[in-house]
């Protein structure tokens, strides 16, 4: 969005939100650090980065739109992505200020500031104790003391300037609007995230880089506030509690608030279209995901320690081992950043069109072009450039870094990251070659992120996931062979004679992660019992902790089925069920699923691979 635009459409927009978010994002740790209200859990910055990336990678996914549509993706990925108390808050604004474009086309100056306002009184009108010196104040006086210029110029970015300029003045206010803030010498972390935001758009508008280095950690910086400071006891509530409800009908966002507020404190609801939002501090988490359920179908939960965070934060924010994953994993977001596994993405090749797994194209979007796809598409291994950022990354979080990659007979995905650790003269980074792909690379991650947060030395953690590799497994089958047969993983006439007689393969890896055919099933009808048959035994003698995954290519009602019968027959320690990526749904075509298994304590058998055969 150039100097001198008059109006703002759906692109625009869009990329004006790219530049929020990756802003944001490089600033985030230091709004951590200055995060002591309403609680000092040091994750505000976290949140809020989390927020506008997910609106982010939305909006990528959604393409160049009219601004209406580029709105509505937008309002209903800020509250999907909504993260802690400012995630929630920064969605309320995002709805508000999509709300005020009432489906233009385009918008002049005037009618964006009439946006902002409209998004800093949504943000009001959402609390239920709306307080002086957070980022309410600082966005409703920004967008106050504003609005005028838009009257009287044709330039956006002049008006977002002033915006800019008025939201800083509001910033440096918050210390004398608020006693916690004046005690710990800090402004509010909300209402910088807020103003980082605007600065990103700034930038943008100007022709600035979109996000500066970050700088060295040199050893020597003052404890954060958040470490040091400690909040009135009457507000400190155990859990960050987090639910997402989908129904129809929804109850009044006011509604649900003056419900929720009987657990607990710092109460945020968002309500769009068929989803519900919720955020409370409680020291009761099921409780409240039992009461949500009230309203409709739970989609997912979140219950944070926020007591944990905070003695963290005291004792130092690094941890001894940090973890690092593919995007073939499959892991979804919510695992991700629940255990602070990072992700390099793969690329997946449309045509002309290059796209980044995951980030720049998510599953749903994948399958999607797939099905009008004249030419099939093709992937290739991140850039070693990609793992040495991503490395350097977790090296900041982290004393040892670990990373589980995409099987190295399947990919030159585990060789470019051997190349970058060289190249880069990186140490203290462990590769771990999965032998696998999908859920097979995600359960061994999330393995992995499990035994580093209990305190296991990364020697010790890539010495045990060597053993549980080789206990574990995959049984996969495919719908279509022409996927398989361009991938060269079966001949021309084999294909042609197997889609004559109605027969589906059913395929696995070999201990050095290959892949081979276990049997060839006739009738489609067949393959599901047959697989579940081959598991059994496999798994026989029963293990005494196990985790599955279910993979699928757009097949949700086989991957669900499939699911159940592995519940009821194992009682495992999870089962997930994931839309396959685009890298795995590139290779084995619409319609495949796989059973992923990891054995973590065996029964009487110290093998439970079968990697072969029955």
């Amino acid at each position: 969005m150039p100097s001198g635009i008059t109006y703002l459409d759906g692109p625009r927009l869009a990329r004006a939100v790219f530049a929020a978010a990756n802003w944001v994002a490089a600033g985030r740790e230091e709004i951590n650090r200055i995060n002591v209200f309403p609680v000092p859990d040091g994750d505000t910055g976290t949140n809020f980065s989390l927020t506008l990336r997910a609106v982010a990678d939305a909006l990528r996914s959604l393409g160049d739109a009219p601004l209406p549509q580029t709105g509505r993706t937008l309002a209903r990925a800020a509250v999907l992505g909504a993260r802690g108390n400012s995630g929630m808050m920064l969605a309320h604004f995002l709805l508000g200020f999509t709300e005020a474009l009432d489906g233009r086309i385009v918008a002049k100056p005037n009618e964006v500031a009439r946006a902002i306002r409209r998004g800093a009184e949504r943000l009001s009108q959402s609390l239920d104790d709306p307080r002086e010196g957070t980022i309410l104040t600082v966005a409703r006086d920004a967008a106050a003391a504003a609005e005028p210029v838009a009257a009287t110029t044709g330039d956006i970015g002049h008006f977002m300037r002033r915006l800019l300029e008025e939201g800083q003045l509001a910033l440096a206010r918050t210390p004398e609007q608020m006693a916690v803030l004046k005690e710990a010498g800090v402004v509010d972390a909300g209402g910088k995230g807020f103003v980082r935001m605007l600065e990103g758009v700034v930038r943008y508008i100007d022709g600035d880089s979109p996000a500066p280095e970050v700088p060295a950690d040199t050893g020597d910086e003052l404890p954060a506030p958040a470490a040091t400071f400690d909040v009135a006891a009457d507000r400190d509530f155990q859990f960050c509690t987090e639910v997402l409800v989908r129904g129809e009908p929804l109850p009044s966002a006011n509604e649900v608030r003056a419900a929720i507020n009987a657990f607990g404190a710092s109460t945020v609801v968002a309500v769009t279209g068929d989803i519900l939002k919720i955020h409370v501090h409680t020291d009761t988490p099921e409780a409240v995901f039992t009461f949500a359920a009230r309203w409709g179908r739970v989609d997912s939960t979140k219950a944070q320690d926020m007591r944990l965070q905070h003695r963290q934060l005291a004792h130092g924010a690094r941890r001894p081992v940090a973890i690092v994953t593919d995007s073939s994993a499959d892991l979804p977001d919510t695992l991700l950043d629940r255990h602070h596994i990072a992700m390099v993405p793969l690329q997946v090749v449309f045509g002309d069109s290059t796209f980044r797994d995951r980030v720049e194209l998510k599953p749903a979007e994948f399958y999607r072009r797939l099905r009008s796809a004249v030419e099939l598409p093709t992937t290739s291994q991140p850039a070693p450039a990609e793992f040495i950022q991503a490395f350097r990354n977790a090296a900041q979080e982290g004393d040892e870094v670990i990373a589980v990659l995409l099987g190295s007979n399947l990919s030159g995905t585990f060789n470019a990251a051997q190349t970058a650790t060289r190249s880069a003269g990186l140490r203290k980074v462990a590769l771990v070659d999965s032998r696998s792909a999908s859920l097979g690379v995600g359960l061994l991650a999330l393995r992995a992120a499990e035994l580093a947060e209990s305190g296991w030395s990364a020697e010790r953690i890539a010495q045990e996931l060597q053993q549980v590799r080789a206990r574990s497994g995959m049984l996969l089958t495919v719908d279509r062979y022409d996927y398989l047969l361009r991938s060269g993983r079966i001949s021309r006439s084999k294909a042609w004679l197997a889609g004559m007689l109605h027969v589906k393969p059913i395929l696995s890896f070999d201990a050095e992660g290959k892949v081979v055919p276990v049997e060839r099933i006739r009738g489609t009808e067949q393959v599901e019992s047959r697989l579940l048959a081959i598991l059994d035994h496999r798994l026989t003698p029963r293990p005494r902790a196990v985790r599955f995954g279910v993979a699928h290519a757009d097949a949700p009602e086989i991957a669900q089925r499939v699911r159940h019968a592995l519940v009821e027959r194992y009682q495992p320690r999870d089962c997930l069920v994931s839309l396959a990526t685009g890298v795995l749904g590139t290779h084995v075509g619409p319609g495949a699923w796989g059973v992923f298994y990891q054995v973590e304590e065996v029964g009487d058998s110290s093998d439970a691979r079968g990697s072969t055969g029955t």
